[in-house]
């Protein structure tokens, strides 16, 4: 069902101080933040050659992203994301399995311009998991 890794997230206090460490010290390549206003943070991807590290920084105190810093103050990985090819027949064999899907079930669009979902992280092994359409 899940096709490649899209990205590794991680929740982050300063996006740019975060983008520096991985442009300067890392020589990666980074992307011009974003600002996700529905998803209640700012975005910017670490562009790898198999895969993306996307950094998040809250928008403001009732962002998701905040409430995670508040536990995890130093910030950390927040969740991966899988490609999958229907992520309605992907959702549907989930929670026929038992998975649990977060917010009212239907996919929200993401920060590529694709639909997405995330499923609860007590059922995947303690990971928030993002779907997304490829």
């Amino acid at each position: 069902m899940i096709g490649r890794l899209n990205h590794v997230a991680i929740a982050v206090r300063d996006i740019a101080k975060a983008s520096a460490v991985y442009r300067d010290t890392l020589g990666a390549r980074v992307t011009a933040p974003v600002v996700e206003a529905a998803h209640g943070v700012t975005v910017v991807f670490i562009e790898l050659p198999n895969t993306k590290i996307e950094l998040l920084e809250p928008l403001g105190p009732e962002s998701p992203i905040a409430r995670f810093l508040d536990k995890n103050p130093d910030g950390g990985i927040h969740h991966l994301c899988y490609e999958v090819e229907d992520i309605i027949a992907a959702r549907d064999q989930l929670k026929a399995k038992g998975a649990r899907v977060l917010g009212d079930g239907e996919p929200k669009i993401g920060a590529h311009g694709k639909p997405v979902l995330f499923l609860h992280p007590k059922d995947f092994c303690g990971t928030l998991v993002e779907l997304e359409q490829a």
